[in-house]
């Protein structure tokens, strides 16, 4: 016998969940003056210019972004971490998103990878403690990802509990998906690009002899996907193990 779902379309809004202006300003105030603090005792210690302040204050734009999901915002932060701020290369960064893709949890959490990266590579803390400044770095660059996150959460959900059934919102929330779907096709350009081209830069685009093992993975990998309709995961693990092996037979 099927039982009734705890929660579901008519359900009652909880009382938490009504909007109350009070309770938006002081939550907003809230996360602000958390924010203000923490982002100012940054730049109290390290400077306006120092590497732990960008990153609070890059990965808080970023976070703004994240309506997509992760797929959404990494090329803007691969572009600027490997381009404006020289936090990762762009080998490092396919590293860390293919580490993101192999481990549980959010694919965002590459931004801890980012932070820790820049840390160690920048070193702000001196050439004796690379691995504590890459430790801080991961830790800012996570605690500024997520914070606006915990704001919308909190700020936002009674306003968007009072527009469930409003169907104004269709057009621009179809809009929004056709952007987001925009933003992952170029991240995939992009990477391709890095790992067909692994010599190649915006001043060079071309540059360098085209890895045609990658490009042959690739290949497979696809045509294993798309038209055998194998799973993810063997696919994933067998393009891992070939990579391995032809790594370990290398001269």
């Amino acid at each position: 016998m099927l039982q009734a779902a705890v929660i579901d379309d008519d359900t009652p809004t909880p009382a938490h969940a009504h909007h109350s202006n009070r309770r938006l300003a002081v939550t907003v105030a809230s996360f602000v003056i958390l924010w203000s603090v923490v982002l100012a005792l940054l730049a109290g210690r390290f400077g306006i210019a120092g590497d732990f302040t960008q990153m609070g204050w890059f990965f808080t734009k970023a976070a703004l972004l994240t309506f997509g999901g992760a797929y959404a915002v990494l090329p803007y932060v691969f572009q600027a971490a490997v381009e404006t701020y020289a936090w990762a290369t762009a080998s490092q960064m396919i590293d860390g998103l293919a580490l993101g893709e192999t481990t549980p949890g959010p694919l965002i959490m590459v931004v801890a990878f980012v932070g820790f990266v820049g840390g160690w590579a920048h070193a702000p803390l001196g050439p004796g403690a690379p691995a504590l400044a890459g430790t801080i770095g991961a830790c800012v660059a996570t605690f500024f990802t997520f914070l606006p996150s915990f704001l919308f959460i909190l700020a936002g959900a009674p306003l968007i509990e009072r527009t469930r059934d409003d169907m104004k919102l269709t057009a621009p929330l179809t809009a929004i998906t056709a952007a987001v779907v925009g933003v992952i096709v170029n991240l995939s350009v992009f990477l391709a690009w890095h790992v067909f081209l692994p010599h190649a830069s915006p001043q060079a685009p071309f540059a360098g002899r085209i890895d045609w093992v990658s490009v042959a993975i690739a290949v497979v990998a696809f045509g294993a996907l798309v038209w055998r309709k194998v799973g993810v995961i063997p696919v994933v693990a067998a393009a891992a193990a070939t990579g391995l092996a032809l790594w370990a037979l290398a001269p």
